[in-house]
């Protein structure tokens, strides 16, 4: 016989979906808009499990005596205290491979849309410009003979990589270590990227290491036809540095999806010309989204019924351990 279905906290502006996949599962869930312990309901502390998308401090992990998973909306998890849960032996997972097409697509679609000025030329038109003042500008910049470099070449690294194949631009990366099977160039360090390259697109998670690695220095050495695109995490770019960039032509043009202070996007970066903003859109589709509340919650169902999670961060690759 199997134990009745524990307790799940949806925490923050979690998928409905999750919600609803776990009901199905029969599991009771407890919602909770932030992970302030203080505003926690008195049922969080027989929960068992937390699906969230945001925040998951170790404070909220120390409120939560019976604890065992921790399940993330979302392939980064630097707002997860992973370390805290690694000590504390909670198993934290993440949303993996289900995003990583979409991820890619938004990427190349920045780059095209910083390159050749796509939302401007619709902006144009549709403010009738076309018709009283005659064409849109030719773009001064173009894909055609560029030299794009990868600043981190995971899953969603590798699929933009396969789409700039089909461009035929070359391709050079940079990680910690060389990655086996790939035929583009690897850089021991992301400045010998950056001046080995002019088109820069930034993939890596948001950690201590990689913020505002993306420094002034960085964007110098791109160039003065140089394009930033950063589809990874805001906290990797020097944001005051890139604005002064743009701003004095050190480099030509930047397209973001994601910023150091989301959702705040500072007024001088919004101001400038020759950028292309999103609002951290990168993965949002209804298909990968509901892809992603799917893994969420079946995270969550196999960890209670199979004892292993399937999606695990390396720092927590824990099994269940047996009740009693």
């Amino acid at each position: 016989m199997t134990d009745a279905r524990p307790p799940i906290l949806l925490l923050g502006p979690i998928s409905p979906r999750v919600g609803e996949r776990l009901a199905a599962a029969g599991f009771p869930t407890v919602r909770a808009s932030t992970a302030d312990p203080a505003l926690l309901p008195a049922e969080a502390a027989s929960v068992r499990g937390v699906a969230v998308h945001g925040a998951a401090p170790a404070r909220l992990m120390q409120a939560l005596p019976q604890l065992e998973i921790v399940a993330s909306f979302g392939v980064g998890y630097d707002a997860v205290d992973a370390g805290h849960a690694a000590k504390s032996g909670i198993v934290v997972t993440h949303t993996p491979d289900v995003l990583n097409e979409e991820v890619a697509d938004t990427a190349i679609a920045l780059l095209l849309n910083t390159l050749r000025e796509l939302p401007q030329a619709e902006t144009w038109l549709r403010a009738g410009r076309w018709a009283k003042e005659g064409p849109y500008r030719l773009s001064p910049l173009t894909l055609r003979g560029r030299t794009v470099g990868l600043y981190g070449l995971g899953r969603i690294g590798m699929a933009i990589a396969r789409r700039l194949e089909a461009f035929g631009v070359g391709i050079e990366y940079h990680t910690r270590s060389v990655r086996a099977g790939v035929p583009w160039r690897h850089h021991p360090t992301l400045l010998s990227l950056a001046r080995s390259v002019d088109t820069l697109v930034v993939i890596v998670p948001g950690t201590a290491e990689t913020r505002h690695s993306v420094d002034a220095e960085v964007l110098e050495a791109l160039g003065a036809t140089g394009v930033l695109v950063n589809v990874g995490r805001g906290s990797t770019v020097d944001e005051a540095a890139l604005i002064d960039a743009l701003s004095r032509g050190v480099i030509a043009g930047a397209g973001l999806d994601v910023f150091d202070d989301e959702p705040r996007v500072p007024e001088a970066l919004i101001a400038l010309p020759n950028v292309s903003l999103l609002p951290h859109v990168g993965s949002a589709s209804v298909a990968t989204r509901a892809a992603m509340a799917d893994l969420v919650a079946d995270n969550l169902v196999a960890w209670f019924d199979r004892g292993h999670a399937l999606t695990p961060v390396p720092e927590t690759p824990f099994a269940r351990k047996a009740a009693g």
